[in-house]
């Protein structure tokens, strides 16, 4: 179901809520990254109130991403402009994607890192919050650019409901 012509309310306040939250992630990301050096090193660690409120915050944004899908499966999403060469089409497509994919492996990569002390997976996951500063980047530009350059309103879509 995709032959809508812009968000619903939920879902544009869904989609700032995760906005609003993923910068705390990254601001907490040290007192994570101590907390399970600490942890890897086998030293005695009392995880402190800023590593479980990225644990928390992290669910949280899991929690709102799966809701967004549902929303996205049952309410639609507007299609990129037709106007716009396939290309880009294609690429808005796959950045949406991307972002969904990553918002639901960093919090798994993140807790199986955390919860079994697995290095590996904790490289992953710093790996995959590269990812989503690079895909949420674009993601940005892209909106900026339709907004400024092309002066088509896109980013109307997520400011204004359509219900």
């Amino acid at each position: 179901m995709s032959n809508v012509s812009g968000y619903s309310k939920t879902q544009i306040g869904l989609h700032w809520l995760v906005v609003l939250l993923l910068v705390p992630q990254f601001l907490l990301d040290d007192a994570m990254g101590h907390t399970f050096h600490q942890m890897a090193r086998g030293s005695a660690v009392t995880p402190d109130f800023l590593t479980y409120l990225h644990i928390g915050v992290g669910v949280t944004i899991l929690v709102l991403a799966a809701w967004r899908l549902i929303l996205r499966a049952t309410q639609g999403a507007p299609e990129p402009p037709h106007d716009d060469p396939e290309l880009m089409r294609f690429g808005a497509k796959a950045i949406h994607w991307l972002l969904y994919a990553i918002l639901f492996l960093l919090p798994a990569t993140g807790g199986i890192a955390y919860y079994f002390t697995i290095r590996w997976m904790a490289e992953v996951h710093s790996a995959l919050t590269t990812g989503l500063l690079i895909c949420a980047g674009l993601h940005v530009a892209a909106a900026l650019y339709h907004q400024y350059y092309l002066k088509d309103h896109l980013l109307r879509r997520m400011m204004k409901p359509v219900d």
